[in-house]
């Protein structure tokens, strides 16, 4: 999952939030929530809140089909987006991911990750212990599983990657507390994205063929 492995070596996990961006970005709000009929098995990502990283002001917004569909499904067509994601083609595609999520039991959620106001990257937050890749490595209860994507190429490459990732690593366990730790499966041919996630803290514990790939397993521990 292409994003940027350089590390700008700050800890953000204390820095304050301006007095002004508090809340979700105007224009993004509270995105699709899971219908009442389900549980909530991530603790309510829409309503965790914006977190102050070296790069700027970030948010977790669920994704709202109706609205950004087409944003991701552009993004979705990157080459270089493709080459992990392989979701390049009509928008119908993309859509059919993502409602996946939505219409489902309530372990993923998908997300737009917007920095200072500005939609720029893909999210999906889910349980772990609760997906597939449980089989795959020695699971436990309310391990949450992050994937993401950068979605512009001007984005990529400059170290946004690994702030974010720590951003959403302290979102997670600030918010789940009985989450100990955060797990990700990215491509073992995925060098930046392999690196992003060794530089904001995570330990590749062993690879695995997974459908569709060889994953480095990684997990960032509380």
């Amino acid at each position: 999952m292409p994003v940027p492995g350089t590390d700008d070596g700050e800890d953000t996990a204390d820095l304050e939030l301006p007095p002004d961006l508090t809340g979700a970005p105007a224009g993004y709000g509270d995105g699709e929530r899971p219908a009442a009929d389900r549980p909530d098995l991530l603790d309510n990502v829409g309503d965790w809140g914006p977190i102050a990283t070296a790069v700027g002001v970030f948010q977790l917004i669920p994704v709202h089909l109706a609205r950004d569909l087409s944003l991701i499904a552009t993004w979705m067509n990157d080459p270089e987006v493709h080459a992990f994601w392989r979701l390049a083609g009509p928008d119908e595609d993309t859509a059919a991911h993502i409602a996946r999520q939505l219409d489902g039991d309530g372990r993923s959620r998908p997300c737009l990750g917007v920095l200072d106001g500005l939609p720029m990257s893909y999210w999906e937050i889910y349980r772990a212990d609760l997906d597939p890749l449980a089989r795959y490595y020695p699971s436990r209860l309310h391990d949450t599983g992050v994937h993401v994507l950068i979605g512009s190429a001007e984005d990529r490459g400059r170290g946004l990657g690994t702030a974010l990732l720590r951003g959403v690593v302290d979102l997670v366990l600030r918010n789940r507390p009985r989450c100990a730790r955060v797990v990700a499966e990215p491509d073992v041919r995925n060098a930046a994205s392999l690196a992003a996630f060794r530089a904001a803290g995570f330990r590749r514990v062993t690879d695995a063929e997974l459908p569709g790939k060889c994953a480095a397993l990684m997990i960032r521990d509380r």
